[in-house]
């Protein structure tokens, strides 16, 4: 088995960045378009090969346990994998452009939390995000500044790199990305040191948002472009914003209409009486006819949410809830049991199956 070590010319113990220097020494030497003799090739191959194991940690850890270290395949012959990536869609002589350092930013998440108040009308808030943002010291080249990235003089500005090997089918021309450029067709030998040569950094800023009447927990709302920029100052992902509503104590929603129950005494469901409550958007008066029942619902139009899409108002839905005293008085239990008979209100007994009783007071005690 051929030792890679002694191939590139570096001890076992040498640093990733030795070996880095060794394999773009012999590359320049044995390139084929530099140095097109046959043995030159073999050995461009063979140093090629070393250098793609023990620049790969997992693959150096293997090989210097003993492993084979993807060896090329015995005899010369390059393998299966050689000849189905040349044939079906491996690159084969004709290389594709370089890789661009530029690229797309990832899209950021952002969890906001309203109260059910802002929900009615919409609110405008100013939220901090955490993401990555164009480096101001090199702008986006990822170089320092009055550099510039240079052509990689392995590949020669392609990205790619032919190797000629034998087959089952005869010579045959394979591309791969070139190492040492890693795809791009450019290197930088001074990369920025405020980014890393990244052309990017985290930084907090602040993005100020409209968030509309009538969003609800769960729903995402999308800036386009407000996302993190990509590497070497690529355009902006999406920004998302989550939206979660906190529960209110007095008041929850349905659709677009705000639901709420409202405690009546017994003496003003029977008489009947005017309150004023208080509403997410101010006081509202409200008018309780006599005999009003329990789980009736009193609607009060154009009182709840402004819609999403729209801007018709839903309702505000009270149900009433009659309150029955526990603790009376002998003169006030005298009145009732007075009222009582001159009610002659019939004793408790089974009525008609009402399903719209069940269902007022499921929505009533659900809320």
């Amino acid at each position: 088995m051929t030792d890679h070590y002694e191939v590139l010319g570096v001890a076992r113990d040498a640093s990733p960045d030795e070996i880095k220097k060794a394999y773009r020494r012999l590359a320049r030497q044995l390139h084929p378009d530099v140095n097109p003799g046959d043995d030159a090739a073999e050995r461009f191959k063979l140093v090629t090969h070393a250098y793609d194991v023990l620049s790969d940690p997992d693959q150096r850890a293997r090989y210097d346990m003993g492993g084979d270290g993807g060896g090329l395949g015995g005899a010369g012959f390059g393998g299966f994998g050689d000849i189905f990536e040349t044939f079906f869609g491996g690159g084969g002589a004709r290389a594709g452009r370089p890789r661009s350092r530029r690229e797309r930013g990832q899209d950021a998440l952002v969890k906001v939390s309203l109260e059910l108040g802002d929900v009615v009308f919409g609110v405008h808030r100013d939220i901090e995000v955490d993401t990555a943002v164009g480096c101001e010291t090199c702008e986006g080249s990822c170089c320092q500044p009055g550099t510039a990235p240079v052509t990689c003089d392995i590949c020669h500005g392609s990205g790619h790199v032919q190797r000629q090997v034998r087959s089952l089918l005869g010579n045959v021309v394979t591309s791969q990305p070139c190492s040492v450029c890693q795809g791009y067709g450019t290197t930088i030998p001074y990369p920025c040191a405020t980014c890393q040569g990244q052309g990017r950094v985290r930084s907090r800023r602040t993005v100020s948002l409209d968030i509309p009447a009538g969003v609800e927990t769960g729903l995402r709302l999308q800036l386009p472009g407000s996302g993190e920029v990509g590497p070497a100052g690529g355009p902006n992902g999406d920004l998302y914003i989550e939206i979660s509503v906190a529960p209110h104590d007095a008041f929850s929603r349905e659709g677009d209409d705000l639901l709420a129950t409202l405690e009546v005494s017994m003496p003003d469901a029977i008489l009947g009486t005017t309150t004023t409550i208080t509403s997410l958007d101010g006081p509202v008066d409200l008018e309780i006819r006599p005999g009003v029942q329990a789980g009736d619902v009193l609607t009060i139009k154009g009182r709840g949410i402004t819609p999403l899409r729209g801007s018709q108002r839903g309702d505000l839905r009270v149900g009433v809830h009659v309150v029955t005293p526990t603790r009376l008085d002998a003169k006030e239990r005298a009145l009732i049991e007075e009222f009582a008979r001159r009610t002659k209100a019939p004793s408790p007994r089974l009525s008609e199956f009402h399903q719209g009783l069940f269902a007022k007071l499921r929505d009533r005690f659900r809320h």
